[in-house]
């Protein structure tokens, strides 16, 4: 079952650690290149913020965004904003985020995400970690997957091999973390292939970070997923 609380507690921690190493950032920096194509790190703190801002929508009943558009030109119009600008818009919108987190509902409920995905609303709090500590990654300066929490490594892991779960485009896989660990993904029929490598290097495959190339396969190509 979703602990929630403990969920929160650790969107709260991870926001800290991203505005600790931002801060150190100057503007020229948030100008440069992000590790996602066509981004820069102005873009990827804009993101943060307002999915920050999406999600208390999604608490509170409303549609995720206004719009696929308008999401992106939200992202594209903040992305050359100041180093201190994006940091206050940031911790504001993380702030809000959790208010609206904490405060007695039914986390039982089915809440509406982007695209009609729906979940349960004790799911949100995962949703929102996932954002931050991937997007700290691809902030480029520093973090890196190797530098999650263990728990949260895995647990996205998880989280990536359920959504690629009976994905007709996904060959049937079998997850081994030499860290400890298994899971399955994609078609549920045929003999699996088996993928091994640590569980950075896993995640990074999964959640299209890295290119696989230190996962082993028994000399099997290593199949390209679909975009997440």
């Amino acid at each position: 079952m979703t602990d929630h609380v403990h969920d929160l507690n650790a969107v709260r921690e991870a926001t800290d650690r991203l505005l600790t190493a931002a801060g150190t950032l100057d503007n020229a920096a948030v100008a440069q290149a992000s590790r996602l194509p066509g981004w820069t790190r102005g873009h990827v703190l804009t993101h943060l913020a307002r999915n920050a801002d999406a999600l208390v929508n999604v608490l509170e009943g409303r549609p995720m965004y206004a719009s696929a558009e308008a999401r992106d030109a939200d992202i594209d119009n903040g992305a050359p904003r100041e180093l201190t600008v994006q940091l206050d818009d940031l911790r504001s919108a993380a702030a809000r985020f959790l208010d609206t987190a904490n405060a007695p509902a039914d986390w039982n409920r089915t809440v509406t995400l982007r695209n009609g995905v729906t979940d349960a609303a004790a799911n949100v709090p995962f949703r929102r970690l996932i954002e931050v500590e991937l997007h700290h990654v691809d902030l480029g300066i520093g973090y890196e997957l190797e530098d999650l929490p263990a728990g949260f490594t895995t647990r996205e892991i998880g989280f990536l091999a359920d959504r690629f779960s009976g994905n007709a485009d996904v060959p049937t896989l079998r997850l081994v973390s030499t860290d400890g660990g298994t899971w399955t993904s994609g078609r549920t029929e045929g003999e699996p292939l088996t993928v091994t490598g640590t569980t950075p290097a896993l995640l990074g495959w999964l959640a299209g970070r890295r290119n696989g190339a230190e996962l082993e396969t028994g000399g099997a190509p290593l199949p390209v997923l679909p975009a997440l």
